[in-house]
């Protein structure tokens, strides 16, 4: 998608959103002096031409039992069958992410596990039967970044 033309109003009201998603209307709207209905009509606006692409509340996976975050390299047999890995991907609960790159991999995905060695059952019962010739696991210790980009980066 083009970029999308973006007052100063969008922005500020991307910026107070993204930073706290529970924010009433009516304080975005008293922050930027405006009425609350104007709030209504722009957080439609984005919606509506895809900015925002919803809100939720964020779980912390290593609170619920998650303590290994991997992320793997698929090397897939028959790099033609993007499209029916992904659809298995997406059966997998704890894929939650997927990416198609550029370099050496086919895919690039994300996932919890409990352990290691749920990491190994997801590895050698989910994802090798999905014809893949080899992966490369890399386990995240520790993420020291993790946030949303800053709406103010945008050129448009």
């Amino acid at each position: 998608m083009a970029n999308q033309n973006l007052d100063a109003l969008d922005r500020k009201i991307l910026d107070l959103i993204a930073d706290n998603a529970r924010i009433p209307f009516l304080e975005v709207a008293r922050i930027c002096n405006v009425s609350g209905a104007a709030i209504h009509q722009r957080i439609q606006k984005l919606t509506n031409i895809g900015i925002l692409k919803g809100s939720y509340f964020v779980v912390d996976p290593e609170k619920i039992g998650y303590e290994t975050c991997a992320f793997i390299g698929l090397y897939l047999k028959d790099p033609e069958s993007f499209d029916v890995v992904v659809k298995e991907l997406e059966k997998i609960p704890e894929v939650v992410e997927c990416h198609y790159t550029t370099g050496g991999f086919d895919m690039f995905i994300k996932i919890y596990a409990h352990n290691n060695h749920h990491l190994l059952e997801i590895i050698h019962d989910k994802l090798q039967p999905l014809g893949l010739s080899r992966s490369e696991t890399i386990i995240s210790f520790h993420s020291a970044i993790d946030r949303q980009l800053p709406v103010s980066l945008s050129t448009t």
